[in-house]
């Protein structure tokens, strides 16, 4: 009898062959430094090494299982299909979450959305909804940091909850989550009282979709992405009208914003009854918005 056996040979590939393989057929999509960033956090996730020891160690050989990783990912990041979908997961407030193309790509900007939550109600007993579950990044780090919280959150899409979900059974963290269309009154009128209201909503009209890039627009959640009928404003007005009857006495808003429609937004806010405060982040763009 005859066994045939199916070889697979690689090149034998060093840590700094590996790296500008990869920086230079991503630079045409991304520029030199995105290309060059992505890059490295393919290196780190093959081999564990950071940035200094692969600079040092560069003429280190990728081993035979990196290198199949290595050429079983080079096509899929060619797409543009960002590598946090490739492998799977996303750091957020150095906690590691699963992500894939029912959720958004957890972002820098959000933790600090987060952590204005939490520096404004540690050690207390509060009630919060979010609306816009995604992947739960923002809800779960909310309980780890606020372990008295009851948090609740929602959203429409089925998928990017069950990816929530097991964030939140990995993570060791309960959370209530609800699958509703909050847009719709009759059903957002069965939620309860808040102390705390938080969103990170769609928000970008879709008029602005090819403006966005490639590894945003083809692969990222329309749904999460785009607000409907073009009214940027539209989620931020639905929310502020939620909290008028759901957010309890010394209650608080936090959102995310457009950059581009912050101070709408604040007006918006302000309109209804609401004392409203942006903030920046990083960046320096105006990014964040605490209404009361």
């Amino acid at each position: 009898m005859t066994i045939k056996v199916k070889l697979y040979l690689y090149h034998v590939l060093s840590l700094n062959d590996a790296f500008y393989r990869l920086r230079n057929e991503l630079q045409p999509l991304y520029g030199a430094q995105e290309a060059a960033a992505i890059a490295h956090e393919v290196i780190y996730y093959l081999t564990g090494l950071d940035k200094l020891k692969r600079i040092v160690e560069k003429e280190a050989l990728l081993s035979p299982m990196q290198e199949m990783q290595y050429e079983q990912m080079l096509p899929q990041l060619r797409t543009g299909r960002p590598l946090q979908y490739v492998i799977g997961h996303s750091w957020f407030m150095e906690r590691l979450f699963k992500v894939n193309e029912h959720v958004l790509i957890p972002r820098p900007e959000t933790e600090e959305l987060a952590q204005w939550i939490i520096d404004d109600h540690k050690e207390k007993n509060i009630e919060v909804l979010e609306v816009g579950t995604g992947s739960g990044c923002i809800p779960i780090s909310l309980k780890l940091a606020l372990k008295l919280a009851n948090i609740s959150s929602c959203d429409i899409s089925e998928r990017a909850l069950q990816v929530a979900q097991e964030n939140a059974i990995h993570l060791g963290e309960y959370i209530n989550l609800l699958q509703l269309d909050f847009l719709q009154a009759e059903y957002r009128q069965q939620l309860g009282q808040y102390d705390v209201i938080v969103s990170n909503p769609p928000y970008i009209p879709f008029t602005e979709r090819e403006s966005l890039h490639q590894n945003v627009r083809d692969f990222e959640p329309g749904l999460a992405l785009f607000v409907p009928g073009n009214d940027a404003l539209l989620f931020y007005r639905e929310i502020a009208k939620f909290g008028r009857t759901h957010l309890k006495p010394g209650g608080a808003i936090y959102c995310e914003l457009h950059v581009d429609y912050a101070e709408q937004t604040r007006q918006l806010f302000e309109e209804l009854g609401y004392t409203a405060t942006i903030r920046k982040d990083m960046h320096g763009n105006l990014r964040m918005l605490k209404a009361i």
